[in-house]
């Protein structure tokens, strides 16, 4: 199993050094609160960007951002709210997803802004 949490670890390293080259600060990584884990928050203008990395070795089994479940976004939106609150932030929240597929010769990053809507 090391070997899924390794690439994982990995995806998470090359999101952050991608969102760092576009310009956005690093506020927290692998924020917790009740069951939910925000993998990235960063900041960038008034936008808090709360990012969740998918890393995938393929993408036969669709595509990475897929892997969102709603379960999950509501579980996000909590933890969110909360560290607005906690922290007396002024800002826009967004939420992103970062999908890093392993290919042969590297990986391909996407990022989507606004990847889902929280209600």
């Amino acid at each position: 199993m090391a070997k899924h949490n390794e690439l994982g670890e990995k995806g998470e390293q090359l999101a952050v050094d991608f969102l760092l080259k576009n310009n956005y600060e690093i506020v927290e990584r692998n924020y917790r609160f009740e069951k939910a884990e925000v993998d990235i928050i960063a900041k960038k203008g008034d936008f808090l960007a709360i990012v969740e990395v998918k890393t995938r070795s393929t993408t036969d089994f669709g595509d990475p951002q897929d892997f969102v479940k709603p379960k999950q976004i509501q579980r996000l939106v909590k933890a969110v709210d909360e560290y607005v609150v906690v922290n007396d932030l002024d800002v826009e929240v967004r939420f992103d997803i970062i999908a890093i597929v392993k290919e042969k010769k590297g990986f391909n990053i996407e990022h989507l802004e606004n990847a889902f809507y929280h209600f």
